[in-house]
């Protein structure tokens, strides 16, 4: 990794191998870290997310995933962000101090979403509580009321975060209402937080607007066309970033309509990637193999602008 390194651009969401019988595969890490860095020219990851199903995992999965990206990530990678949240604060807090303990980028902590924060100071009675077992680690919360159901505003969160966790940095923001996004950088401008979008169809307009960067699953297998998108839009060149943005849309669309979540984007980055990503843990079940090859033929029909 890279210390000191500004955590912008793109961040994949790993998605974690498994054996045919379920249990976690870490010996496809290395050429996983490979893969993301030579073929899609992304060097940070966000590991045990939504895409890495960290909520499906028992702790000790998680730490040993956690460890091996940190690991092959050495000297590869820049940023090795680890998901530390749970339903419950002490296993959150005894991840934080792993994370630490092995050398992690950052960290990052979503919303408990059984029994709910209510209200501001709830969520960042929590949020402290993690944080502080890993003091000198950058601290991110992690931001997606779609699936959480806690719909506390991120403008309203971020007013004095700073006192109450001093390692605050930013925030991986995956919900659609830009209106809060656009408040949130609007009104920290001063702080130097980093947010890190995570709606991957729309991330132009998240850019438009201030966004640092992005964290995603598609950013997997789409990830260096997205880096396209963003030389296009730092030039400017909107017009070539728009075409960018529009057929990782039309490709989006059209999975979301055969129906598209973390199962298969792990078919999806098995046959990208060439490497094995095995099935999803229950209750997510395996996609169809009517699926694989609806999508490998969307995907491979696509004229990207660069003539790929």
């Amino acid at each position: 990794m890279t210390p000191g390194k500004k955590l912008q651009g793109l961040v994949a969401a790993t998605v974690t191998p498994m054996t045919p019988d379920g249990q976690i595969n870490l010996s496809v890490i290395r050429q996983y870290v490979d893969y993301l860095v030579s073929e899609q020219n992304v060097k940070n990851v966000f590991v045990n997310g939504t895409t890495g199903e960290g909520l499906s995992l028992n702790i000790q999965e998680r730490k040993q995933l956690a460890e091996e990206w940190v690991c092959q990530g050495k000297d590869k990678l820049d940023h090795v962000i680890i998901h530390v949240g749970a339903l419950s604060l002490p296993e959150c807090q005894e991840l934080a101090r792993h994370a630490a303990a092995i050398g992690a980028s950052a960290i990052a902590v979503i919303a408990p979403f059984f029994l709910k924060p209510t209200n501001k100071d709830e969520l960042i009675a929590f949020l402290q509580k993690v944080a502080s077992e890993a003091p000198a680690v950058p601290f991110y919360y992690y931001h997606i009321p779609p699936l959480t159901g806690v719909t506390i505003r991120v403008e309203e969160l971020l007013d004095g975060i700073k006192e109450r966790i001093p390692t605050f940095q930013g925030v991986k923001f995956s919900d659609t209402d830009l209106l809060d996004l656009a408040q949130c950088i609007n009104k920290n401008e001063r702080e130097q937080f980093a947010f890190l979008y995570g709606v991957d169809e729309q991330l132009l307009s998240a850019l438009a607007i201030g966004a640092n960067g992005a964290v995603g699953s598609t950013y997997n297998y789409l990830g260096r066309k997205t880096n396209l998108m963003l030389q296009a839009f730092a030039k400017p060149d909107l017009a070539l970033a728009r075409k960018y943005q529009f057929l990782t849309g039309e490709f989006l669309n059209f999975v979301i309509k055969l129906g598209f979540g973390v199962a298969q984007t792990k078919a999806v980055m098995t046959f990208v990637s060439g490497i094995p990503m095995g099935p999803p843990r229950l209750p997510l079940v395996d996609a169809s193999e009517e699926f694989i090859i609806k999508a490998k033929a969307k995907l491979d029909s696509i004229v990207w602008p660069d003539g790929d």
